[in-house]
């Protein structure tokens, strides 16, 4: 039965409001850069909860906004003046080992989901950070160290629990599954962050795994970055599935990270050989359960800097040399020691394999896909707004996305390209026409609506 709104003026779950003791905790978001005042944050416990909070802002004509990890990199999943529907505290997990699907909360995190699934003996495909919401990581597409065995995360969504608009002027819940509103799960695996409605629960195929290997090795300096990217880009995306690895670059040093599923450390240097045959990097190797190896790269929030900046990129074609110098360039003159650029081979599983009826992810082909990055500031230091490096890192990360413009098509929602002129067919290509029926079905009067939503 759906459940239906007590009464419109009712809100339940954990409600903080404007001048509660609580509330600059509670609407702080993880990238700091970005500061929002909601009237009220509503931290749904249960499924009726979300019903209410979307009839009491209909009702109130307050305008609102979906949360979960509150790793929005542009803080659009807050709102000044306006309602917040945080899902952040429904976790629950509940796995069916003979037919490998697992219903989980909205709630979770990352990290909590591969926790869960682990001591079970089983893997989705996530991100990699671990505090960013699983839900929301999914509904963008979802790609880290599991994806070219695996695919998207959004690929092994099964079934999404969904609190939409109702015509009454309150919400209903309802559940798109590949037989039942499969239009709307088309359009949640890779559109789903804010546009439709408020994603509750989420089944996913899930995959036993027992073992990986955790690989990195890490070439000081920039001298050989040239040599490193060029052998990544034309070997990572093609090798053996099993194996997912990312290159990431500092203003003093590239890093290879990869993970291999079902092997061992002889056969994961093996894959890597041709990348490794450049230089003498240092090479450092764990076998662990997914678990483990996920667990130890993690970086608590406390040590990561404030303020963030990242742009999205999507690459089909190999970099020619002056891309990859270009990379070279701008490293070399980052403005902080956390600035970066990161790139995630795709290919195997991504390519080869579409879910049941679909995706609107766009980048299925993509070889790699990239963002340049900055990051400044302390935690608990001077306000964004204080700090003279925001300007420097900001135009810094503008010009280096600019100017691998023509190397590169396509962007990534879940990082969004907020200047971006054409942001609609950069994140969804030629599925806009689909996405916009669908979000004249389900949300015909735009009660969901942000700076780039639908």
């Amino acid at each position: 039965m759906t459940p239906q709104s007590s009464s419109p003026d009712t809100l339940t779950g954990r409600v903080v409001r404007l001048g509660d003791t609580d509330h600059p905790e509670a609407s702080a978001g993880w990238n700091l850069l970005f500061t929002h005042a909601p009237q009220v944050i509503v931290y749904a416990q249960e499924t009726v909860d979300v019903v209410n909070a979307i009839t009491w802002a209909r009702l109130h004509e307050v305008p609102l906004r979906v949360r979960s990890g509150g790793h929005c990199l542009e803080g659009w999943s807050n709102v000044d003046d306006g309602m917040v529907i945080d899902v952040s505290e429904m976790k629950s997990v509940s796995l069916d080992t003979d037919r490998q699907t697992a219903t989980v909360g909205a709630g979770l995190n990352q990290l909590e989901a591969v926790t869960a699934l682990g001591r079970a003996g089983f893997a989705a495909p996530t991100g990699t950070e671990g505090t960013v919401g699983l839900v929301g990581a999914t509904l963008g597409g979802g790609f880290g160290l599991l994806t070219r065995i695996f695919g998207m995360a959004s690929d092994n969504l099964l079934a999404a629990e969904i609190v939409v608009p109702s015509e009454d002027g309150g919400a209903e819940v309802i559940v798109a599954d590949e037989t039942h509103h499969a239009d709307l799960l088309w359009a949640l695996r890779g559109a789903g962050n804010g546009n439709f409605g408020v994603v509750t629960s989420l089944t996913f195929r899930v995959h036993p795994v027992a073992q990986t290997i955790y690989i990195t090795a890490t070439w000081q300096g920039l001298d050989l970055l040239p040599a490193v990217f060029e052998v990544w880009q034309r070997s990572a995306p093609a090798t053996d599935s099993r194996l997912t690895s990312q290159i990431e670059i500092s203003g003093d040093a590239v890093q290879v990270l990869g993970v291999l599923v079902s092997g061992s450390k002889a056969e994961a240097l093996q894959l890597l050989a041709p990348i490794f045959a450049i230089g003498e990097p240092e090479i450092t190797m764990t076998d662990a359960s997914w678990v483990e190896n996920y667990t130890a790269f993690q970086i608590p929030t406390a040590d990561e800097p404030a303020n963030w900046k990242f742009l999205s990129q999507f690459t089909s074609t190999p970099f020619p040399r002056e891309a990859i110098d270009l990379i070279c360039t701008f490293m070399s003159k980052a403005p902080t020691p956390q600035c970066n650029y990161f790139a995630n081979a795709f290919g195997g599983e991504v390519v080869r394999t579409e879910p049941t009826g679909g995706s609107v992810f766009a980048h299925r082909n993509a070889l790699f896909y990239a963002e340049p990055g900055a990051g400044w500031g302390v935690r608990g230091g001077p306000s964004s707004s204080d700090d003279p490096l925001g300007s420097t890192c900001l135009k810094w990360v503008a010009d280096f996305h600019e100017a691998l413009a023509p190397y590169v098509s396509g962007a990534y929602s879940n990082v969004p390209n907020a200047d971006s002129a054409n942001w609609r067919t950069d994140y969804w290509g030629t599925g806009l026409d689909r996405l916009d029926v669908i979000k004249a079905r389900y949300d015909p009067h735009r009660v969901f609506s942000f700076e780039q939503g639908l």
